[in-house]
């Protein structure tokens, strides 16, 4: 399995013949770039195919072996109104038929105008790209869904004359990871066709909102980091995928195939990748987290000794030797990124089922736009800005035509939220149930830590120097592993978050709880899809927080130093 790589085109119908050779040399530059520096991705192409910029670009991707995917604002019949001359008919129908999806944008149906029809390719083509690729004289314009529309939507979240203020938030003031163009510098066959001052035709640069540069030749740092993290989850998907295959849960069961949702079996297929990637990821950081507190405790053990009980040298020659195995641990999962890529996989994983769930029950944002993967982690690191990247193509066909049936919606009750003893209202029940179990045997550790510590200390308050000199060293021994005992444990309860775990499943529980409930007393369709919609973003808002509780726990070799030295 392959990851996409989705590079949109928007541009210029007019372009200039002279300049249309070097404009195809770019593009070829561009896509050749994608496929060396991220081999274990998918470049892909969407375009709408009008004349001009966005077939030029179709030709060029086709002629690479790069998927095609076709985006149209409206019905063939309905577009190709707009179709200036007749010669550009032909190369849009011989594309469509080369290409491997076409979708058609609900327009005119739902009452939009004209405008707003192309307002709103340009707002998914934004929304369902990593690079939005401009063919563009770059000057501003106020052309309702134009060229330079689309590009200031992929920069700021805003297209004046399209949506309501509403829809204008928090999102347009952070870091976004979604804004890059790469832009080639075009003229337009018009009069005062000409670039805008300080450009040149055939110019190129990665375009994005940084302050520093805005314009450079070199992929930013940021966007590459993105994306380099999409291409090692894709390879990590290959490298696994008889694993994978053959474990984790589907979310796409039987009964879900038979309802004949077009795009299901894609958010499914990642779903399945990342759950199968986080569940190995987990298990290689859950056994380095065992291993090293192990040690530690046997570090902690070994200081008691030769301190209380008897000063032999081998016992410091084991000290070092548990220490050096516990840093050579550390220093493994480090390098091999255990437990960020448990994290990153599992956050991953849990926003896709949201976004299947969501396309399953046929919910979509209208005229908003704002798509699952636009409102996941968006007050996050933009690090981690490759999530959204997976998402975002992914659910490509349901965004764009969503397919709303009762028969799917109460499917999605019954398999998403289920009862006490399905779904995820029975898994988080059962998880709750087992956190605190777990934690209450932490507590009764150190009761009982505490209790034989403090007996201790009473006995050599009470006995003082009647209790025989052979008893002391032992007893010594005793109170400082038990505390020890109860330390590690502790740790180990810190770095998986045991006491916050408790608390998140529980919230999780409540909201499932109060979702089956809303679900149960809702009369209509609509209701219902409502309370799903608050459930997933609920859920997706539990989601991040989780990523940015975990991210600073694991256990750093200062940790099992204060640890295995008794302090």
């Amino acid at each position: 399995m392959r990851q996409a790589l989705v590079v949109t085109v928007t541009g210029h119908r007019d372009l200039v013949d002279s300049e249309i050779e070097g404009i195809r040399e770019r593009v070829r530059g561009l896509l050749a770039f994608l496929e060396t520096r991220y081999p274990h991705m998918q470049p892909r192409m969407l375009s709408p195919l009008a004349e001009g910029a966005d077939q030029l670009a179709a030709k060029v991707a086709l002629g690479m072996s790069v998927p095609l995917d076709v985006v149209l604002p409206m019905p063939k019949a309905e577009y190709l109104k707009d179709f200036a001359d007749a010669a550009g008919v032909g190369p849009f129908h011989e594309l469509c038929d080369q290409a491997e999806n076409v979708f058609v944008l609900a327009g005119h149906a739902d009452g939009m105008t004209h405008e707003e029809c192309y307002a709103r390719l340009g707002v998914f083509q934004a929304s369902h790209c990593h690079v939005l690729l401009a063919i563009w004289d770059g000057k501003d314009s106020h052309d309702l869904g134009g060229t330079s529309q689309v590009v200031r939507f992929h920069h700021d979240d805003i297209m004046p004359g399209y949506e309501p203020k509403s829809s204008v938030s928090q999102h347009m003031l952070v870091d976004d990871e979604s804004d890059l163009v790469y832009h080639i510098v075009c003229s337009r066959d018009r009069g005062n066709g000409e670039p805008a001052d300080g450009l040149r035709p055939l110019d190129w640069s990665w375009f994005t909102k940084s302050e520093h540069e805005p314009r450079a030749r070199e992929l930013p740092d940021a966007h590459d980091v993105v994306f380099q993290r999409a291409d090692e989850f894709s390879r990590d998907a290959n490298r696994f995928a008889d694993r994978i295959g053959a474990g984790p849960y589907s979310l796409l069961t039987e009964a879900g195939s038979a309802l004949g949702i077009d795009g299901l079996e894609n958010i499914d297929e990642a779903f399945r990748a990342a759950d199968g990637l986080a569940i190995h990821y987990q298990q290689k950081t859950l056994n380095g987290l065992r291993v090293t507190h192990m040690l530690a405790f046997a570090m902690g053990t070994l200081f008691v000794l030769y301190f209380d009980l008897a000063t032999q040298q081998p016992l410091l020659y084991l000290f070092l030797a548990c220490f050096a195995v516990s840093v050579g641990v550390q220093k493994l999962a480090g390098a091999r990124n255990w437990h960020r890529k448990y994290l990153d996989y599992r956050t991953l994983a849990e926003g896709l089922r949201v976004q299947f769930y969501w396309a399953m029950a046929g919910i979509s944002q209208e005229k908003l736009e704002t798509y699952s993967h636009d409102i996941f982690l968006r007050l996050q690191d933009p690090e981690v800005g490759w999530i959204r990247n997976t998402m975002r193509v992914a659910g490509t066909i349901n965004d764009a035509r969503p397919q709303p049936h009762t028969a799917a919606l109460h499917r999605v009750i019954e398999e998403w939220v289920g009862d006490p003893g399905a779904g995820q209202l029975g898994y988080y029940r059962v998880k709750s149930g087992e956190r605190a179990r777990r934690h209450r045997v932490t507590e009764a550790l150190g009761s009982v830590s505490l209790v034989t510590s403090a007996t201790i200390v009473v006995l050599f308050l009470v006995a003082g120097a009647s209790i025989p000199a052979n008893l002391v060293g032992p007893l010594m021994v005793v109170m400082g592993v038990t505390l020890l005992l109860f330390g590690v444990r502790h740790a180990h309860a810190f770095a998986t978050a045991e006491r916050e775990l408790i608390k998140q499943y529980e919230f999780m529980l409540r909201i499932f709880a109060n979702a089956s409930k809303r679900l149960a007393e809702s009369d209509t369709d609509d209701q219902r899809r409502e309370v799903l919609m608050a459930l997933g973003s609920s859920a997706l808002d539990e989601h991040a927080q989780w990523l940015l509780m975990h991210r600073e726990r694991s256990l750093d070799q200062s940790g099992i130093w204060r640890m295995g030295s008794g302090s």
